[in-house]
């Protein structure tokens, strides 16, 4: 039988992750504590440490960007069906 690949919550990453930045337990105890793989936990730890200056970055999680990204992508979907709705309006 094939085994599932467990997903952790994310929370739970965080918090690990956070404890081993910490450096208070090894990763070996925080292993056995938190039943993941030490190398699970020592990827967590790399990613929160690359992440960690984005989310002071805009003062807001970093997210300005996205929000502005989404804005644009949905005005310039109105933009086509409004067009396309014209178009129809007219051929009928």
């Amino acid at each position: 039988m094939v085994k599932k690949r467990t997903t952790y919550p994310d929370t739970l990453k965080a918090r690990v992750a956070l404890e081993a930045v910490k450096g208070v337990k090894t990763i070996s105890e925080l292993s056995s504590r938190y039943k993941v793989h030490p190398n699970v936990i020592a990827k967590w730890k790399k990613k929160l440490l690359e992440k960690a200056p984005d989310i002071f970055r805009h003062g807001n999680g970093g997210r300005a960007s996205d929000g502005e990204a989404l804005t644009a992508s949905l005005y310039e979907e109105i933009g086509r069906l409004k067009m396309e709705n014209n178009w129809l309006k007219k051929k009928l």
